[in-house]
């Protein structure tokens, strides 16, 4: 492998000598608030099992009185990829109740006096910005199973066996509803925003009409059964996933006989969008896990049309490749920047191309970048674990303050990749070593219980839930990133598969080409150990709860870390939750800066410069509720991307200005090879 190479498949675990760093850790005197604008098998990482009681990781303060408003909930149309996206078990229909029960819900949100109205845009570009949003992250490393449809279902059959009486009065008003469609007096209509029902034949054709009300009946009164059930809150959610579920795959629309669209389609093509249709389908079901395709990706090459930053792999090792990317200003920042993307996505999401590339961005800001760029593990490396994981990160550190001359470096953290940097600050801090002097963490969750608060995944998060899943990836020795796609799939079929059905089978379409879609696809896999991992990590939260998680032998307690920290949340993000990203920010105290985009997951990452559809929150994370902190900030909200905001507090804490390097890489680690390296293309 070269003389880069790091021989095995775990870094070296000698005690390594105490790096003394001569630089303030924060370049800003007890300042993190935030700034202006700126221009054979090995053991696994265990988790501790015993009942010994840990103490949380921040002390909170006592609640305030009354209960804030959620401010965050801003209006936003799900027109464009900057915008709102549907919960996972709603189609987006909103009709309307009977007085005192709920409508369907709808995937508007209103937010506080902070209000946009996006254009409409094409339907390809809809469909391709709603899947866009729909990124693997922690949510698919449980999955929704079998036995949780089972359970769902259950739950739902539960509520109607325990309330007869209930049973029959909705019955009676759904009978009634019925025979108003019938007659051609019912009111009830679908939501403007609703894609499956834009045609004007729901409107002026009386069939389909009567087709569309008699669904939206139907969807409207299982809904409101549930929600006026005697269930218990998680119940009540597990039957409502379950009848989304049913009702969504029963629209009218994924019928070619129930779609206008694509029964005029048929009849103008005199029959070849259906033949298209079933050779996507034969495809999807030879190629694709039996699944709708959501991105037609052969317009997208890594190296030559996305992922295209120059640089250079100064490092290969068994797990990763280092890449060093190539400065773009005559002076740089002392202090370099490492990157740790997630290991369930390749890192490229960030250098899509040079108009929205942070990398690129980064590199014009004067700060020295280094990226990990994981290698996609196979069968034979079934038995790396989170330590592993860990040390890894600390050959890319050490290489790169060799490589820089810097005692030490500031890192950036996303998804698992963050939840990978905070066992290594952890094990930094057990061992009192300062290497790490500030840290980004984007759209991450360090507070696993949070994330688990108002989302459908939280329905079937149990300890049974977890130890099957731990069981199957053991079993099989790797998670496919198929494996992982499917799962997130059925937590939000209309988004990610109803959409495409429609789209690909009955009017014969190519799913769209989009480059977030192109890289959403190039899934990798986990290994089982590291997969068994972050289960454990998501069923012991050993973040907040502190001595629960052990790295290589070492007692994690996150009291301990000390670093400035700069934290990303997207209000509309179903993957990481705003409120859970918050979460991550009072870990490290109430000094750490906490920025709330408008924005999903993966745009609140990919939030450059330039759109007048973009707004943030930003502010010390010194209250102990989230809506709290937002109902604050949201009178001082700022407009545009939170980019240069970031690039004023990373300049500020990257060190002195010296002349950029003449050339990447050191005698110690000499360039291998241009970026974005090997791994990233390897499938």
């Amino acid at each position: 492998m070269g003389r880069n190479s790091l021989a095995g498949t775990r870094a070296p675990r000698q005690p390594k000598s105490r790096v003394a760093s001569s630089a303030n850790k924060r370049d800003v005197s007890g300042v993190r608030a935030s700034v202006s604008s700126g221009p054979e098998e090995e053991e696994p990482a265990r988790i501790r099992k015993a009942g010994r009681s840990s103490e949380p990781a921040t002390k909170r303060r006592s609640p305030t009185k009354g209960k804030a408003r959620d401010v965050t909930k801003w209006k936003l149309r799900a027109t464009d990829i900057d915008a709102e996206r549907p919960n996972a078990t709603s189609s987006g229909t909103k009709v309307s109740g009977a007085a005192g029960t709920p409508g369907r819900r709808s995937s508007t949100r209103s937010v506080g006096p902070i209000k946009i109205t996006l254009e409409s845009v094409g339907a390809l570009t809809e469909l391709a910005a709603e899947a866009g949003e729909s990124t693997l992250a922690i949510n698919p490393l449980i999955g929704v199973q079998g036995r949780d449809m089972t359970a769902a279902a259950g739950s739902f059959l539960k509520a109607v066996a325990t309330a007869p009486v209930t049973v029959a009065s909705h019955y009676g008003h759904y009978l009634k509803a019925l025979s108003e469609v019938a007659w051609g007096t019912s009111a009830i209509a679908p939501d403007p925003k609703d894609r499956r029902f834009a045609d004007t034949a729901w409107k002026d054709n009386a069939v389909y009409t009567r087709l569309m009300q008699a669904y939206l009946a139907t969807q409207k009164e299982l809904n409101s059964f549930v929600y006026n059930s005697r269930l218990d809150a998680k119940e009540k959610g597990k039957a409502q996933f379950f009848v989304s579920l049913i009702s969504d795959a029963l629209a009218p629309s994924n019928f070619m006989l129930g779609n206008p669209v694509a029964l005029r389609k048929l009849v103008d093509s005199r029959g070849d969008s259906l033949v298209k249709g079933l050779k996507n389908l034969v495809h999807d079901v030879l190629h694709n896990n039996m699944l709708p395709s959501q991105v037609d990706a052969t317009p997208f090459k890594v190296g030559e049309t996305i992922a295209t930053s120059p640089g250079q792999v100064v490092l290969r090792h068994d797990m990763f490749e280092l890449l060093q990317f190539t400065p773009t200003m005559p002076k740089v920042h002392q202090r370099p920047l490492v990157m740790s993307p997630p290991q369930v996505n390749k890192y490229y999401a960030i250098d899509l191309s040079p108009d929205k590339s942070l990398v690129q961005w980064t590199v014009d800001s004067g700060v020295q970048m280094f990226i990990v760029s994981w290698r996609n593990p196979t069968m034979q490396h079934r038995h790396w674990g989170l330590d592993d994981y860990v040390m890894a990160l600390d050959a890319a550190v050490d290489a790169a303050r060799q490589i820089t001359g810097s005692p030490d470096v500031n890192m950036w953290g996303s998804c698992s990749g963050g939840m990978t940097l905070a066992a290594y600050l952890g094990w930094l801090a057990a061992r009192q070593e300062s290497k790490v002097a500030n840290t980004t963490w984007a759209v991450c969750v360090l507070d696993t219980k949070a994330a688990f608060e108002d989302s459908t995944l939280g329905l079937f998060n149990s300890p049974a839930t977890i130890r099957a899943a731990k069981a199957r990836s053991m079993r099989n020795g790797i998670v496919t990133g198929e494996e992982m796609a499917s799962m997130f799939a059925w937590m939000r079929p209309n988004d990610l598969i109803w959409n495409y059905w429609v789209n690909n089978y009955l009017l014969g379409n190519k799913p769209p080409a989009f480059d977030i879609l192109a890289w959403n696809n190039d899934t990798t896999r986990l290994p089982a150990q590291f997969h068994c991992d972050l289960l454990d990590l998501i069923e012991k939260n050993p973040y907040v709860n502190s001595d629960m998680l052990e790295i290589v032998g070492v007692p994690i307690d996150m009291r301990k870390v000390d670093v400035g920290a700069y934290v990303i949340g997207g209000i509309t993000d179903h993957i990481t939750p705003w409120k859970a990203c918050y979460c991550t920010a009072r870990i490290f105290g109430p000094d750490t800066t906490f920025v709330l985009a408008n924005a999903g997951h993966l745009q609140s990452l990919i939030n450059p410069p330039g759109s007048n559809k973009s707004l943030f929150v930003t502010g010390p994370a010194d209250l102990d509720d989230p809506l709290q902190w937002a109902q604050r900030g949201e009178s001082s909200h700022q407009g545009g991307s939170w980019w240069p905001h970031w690039r004023g507090w990373i300049k500020e804490r990257s060190g002195a200005i010296k002349d950029a390097p003449t050339r990447l890489g050191s005698r110690k680690f000499e360039p291998l090879g241009p970026a974005p390296g090997c791994y990233v293309i390897d499938r």
